[in-house]
């Protein structure tokens, strides 16, 4: 499938204008979105993880090739900080797996302030069936450690490369697969990002993975609607860079506020 390249949420007000038009329900917006994204992290998992009935209507609204990825619980991951992971996980995979075959990685997003620990990392790791992809988003210098990244590779998870002016991760292969958030650019209006920059990750990303494993790609720049406009640049860059994306709206639906 190549390249899935999507939004970290759809569910933006200030997004109303820019990809939604003005007289479309907030109710339809889902659809309306994965019309032209195959693929969205939904965040609203972190704060409250939504009932099993709420992942299968988002399932039966959106196409057969649509693909959520799932971020995990902050109940798991900042509260119990990876202790005790076989309920919260449990719970998140039963809740989840309602999405059936639209179901895609799951992210686990670590507090910053939480330090290396590998043996709490893969007793939630193995809670997890070898079908669904994991994802780890470190940020805390600690974790930066080749026994964290042989861990990874043992696992088959993958390292969140997280891009951000205010932090960076290593460039890690750790899987046939991986995940990249753009959470910040430095281009103007902010927070949307260059066509160099997007350019250097498609490149990147094109020298470590072959054209047909899986790489997914969700940008969290949402104010002035610059995710919509930097996900569809970045799709353009990716095929130029030899990999394959999936759909991305059409210029007209892609501007940015001016600010």
């Amino acid at each position: 499938m190549g390249v899935l390249v999507g939004t970290s949420g759809w569910q933006y007000r200030h997004w109303r204008g820019l990809l939604y038009p003005d007289g479309l329900p907030q109710s339809r917006w889902l659809e309306y979105y994965a019309e032209r994204f195959a693929t969205v992290e939904s965040n609203a998992s972190f704060y409250r993880l939504p009932e099993a009935s709420t992942f299968a209507a988002w399932a039966a609204r959106t196409p057969p090739d649509f693909v959520m990825a799932v971020k995990a619980s902050r109940y798991l991951t900042h509260v119990r900080r990876l202790r005790d992971p076989e309920e919260p996980v449990r719970r998140l995979l039963d809740r989840a797996g309602a999405l059936g075959p639209k179901l895609g990685p799951i992210l686990l997003q670590l507090p910053p302030d939480l330090k290396a620990d590998p043996e709490a990392l893969d007793r939630t790791l193995v809670c997890f069936p070898p079908e669904v992809r994991v994802a780890v988003e470190f940020r805390h210098p600690s974790w930066d450690t080749a026994e964290v990244r042989d861990l990874l590779t043992a696992r088959r998870a993958a390292l969140c490369l997280a891009d951000s002016p205010h932090r960076t991760t290593p460039f890690w292969r750790t899987a046939d697969w991986t995940y990249l958030r753009l959470h910040e650019g430095r281009a103007t209006p902010r927070p949307c990002y260059g066509r160099q920059a997007l350019a250097t990750w498609a490149r990147r990303l094109a020298q470590a993975w072959e054209p047909d494993e899986r790489i997914y790609v969700y940008f969290n720049n949402d104010p002035n609607g610059c995710a919509v406009r930097d996900a569809r640049l970045f799709a353009l860059a990716a095929t130029r860079a030899g990999l394959h994306s999936t759909r991305v709206p059409d210029p007209a639906e892609t501007p940015v506020a001016t600010v």
